[in-house]
């Protein structure tokens, strides 16, 4: 297979190189004001994720390799959960685990007044996004060796 076969057809190729970047961009928008409107971490993961699985279903799984790596995503996952244990433990200064320690929180209709649930749902969208996309990518990978036998 030539390198410019591998992956789908044109049109799917095409669509893929213009809503990827759409995808992603919302996710991104949806972990960020998941504190005011639905959504939130694990929503906005999803969403990322997908971009990422949405590369490697039209390109192929190199494509979307090259992009986001095994042992990257697997570096996003880790950084992720560590950063949630690193939140709850500086709450702990305060004497509770998970304090919210941010002096301005609980203002209506104030985007940064949040206090932590905003950097907790960065991690959880870096664990969540991270693992389903190392999960996905496990399962092509799989695939893939099962057919070279």
């Amino acid at each position: 297979m030539k390198k410019s076969d591998k992956g789908m057809t044109l049109i799917v190729k095409t669509i893929t190189r213009l809503t990827v970047g759409l995808i992603l961009l919302y996710g991104i928008y949806i972990v960020l004001h998941g504190h005011i409107s639905p959504g939130g971490g694990f929503a906005g993961g999803v969403i990322i994720a997908l971009s990422f699985i949405h590369l490697m279903l039209a390109f192929g799984k190199e494509f979307a390799l090259k992009k986001l790596s095994q042992a990257a995503a697997s570096l996003l996952e880790n950084l992720g959960a560590l950063m949630f244990l690193g939140i709850a433990l500086a709450g702990l200064t305060g004497g509770y685990f998970f304090l919210n320690f941010f002096i301005n929180k609980g203002k209506p209709f104030t985007l940064f007044s949040a206090g932590i649930i905003p950097l907790c749902n960065i991690a959880i969208c870096l664990k969540v996004g991270a693992g389903l996309f190392a999960i996905f990518a496990a399962l092509i990978l799989f695939d893939s060796s099962q057919e070279n036998k």
